[in-house]
């Protein structure tokens, strides 16, 4: 029976990926000297909240996912990003892989919200892994599967995050908008001559502060 532990050994922003992308360094250790031929590696994410403090105005913007502070310590649970997938090459001993993360800037999706409601600090992750161990034996090849508790965690700066995203969307968000929302917004930025969707709602909000300025007085 083969014997692994993972290690997480850091974090990057990936410059060239298509999408925001962040690259984790794992090391995949086997303690048995059995020699692996290969593993079909799935790591689930999880975001394990409750393991760092929160500044008031991250608490603040937190409230559509936690509720109020009062309440955390019944809300406060962990978060799923994602389950991802890898292949291990050939080692003995231990190798090192690098582990693909793509994220979404999609506000109505729950983890990034909480990644936007960062000022700071890290994000505490734990990695869960599971798969399929293909490793060499004198009479050939024998398989076994990835026992579900091998597990590691790492605590990502909150600034490697920010890298990720910037690299696709520098000083950027994105709201997601019905289509007739959005054509309203298309059709009066079209009849005003605005050449930005910043400019489009800056104006509405402008509009709309001076109608309620205009009622309290």
């Amino acid at each position: 029976m083969t014997d692994l532990v993972f290690d997480c050994l850091g974090a990057a922003a990936d410059r060239y990926a298509a999408a925001p992308t962040l690259v984790l360094r794992l090391r995949v250790a086997e303690t048995t000297g059995t020699p692996i031929h290969a593993i079909a590696l799935r790591c689930q994410i999880r975001l394990d909240v409750q393991r760092r403090r929160y500044s008031p105005e991250e608490a603040e913007r937190l409230m559509d996912l936690f509720g109020e502070t009062s309440r955390w310590g019944e809300t406060l649970k962990p978060l799923q990003l994602l389950t991802v997938s890898t292949m291990v090459t050939s080692f003995t001993g231990s190798t090192e892989v690098d582990l693909e993360v793509p994220f979404t800037y999609d506000l109505d999706v729950a983890t990034t919200k909480y990644f936007h409601a960062l000022d700071e600090g890290v994000i505490p992750f734990v990695l869960m892994f599971n798969g399929t161990i293909f490793s060499k034996t004198g009479e050939g090849f024998s398989v076994e599967l990835v026992p579900w508790h091998k597990e590691t965690t790492y605590s990502v700066p909150v600034a490697t995050w920010r890298e990720v995203m910037d690299v696709h969307f520098p000083n950027s968000g994105w709201v997601r908008l019905g289509r007739d929302v959005l054509e309203q917004l298309r059709s009066f930025r079209s009849q005003h001559g605005i050449t930005s969707w910043d400019e489009t709602v800056e104006r509405l909000l402008k509009a709309e502060g001076e109608a309620a300025g205009r009622e309290t007085g």
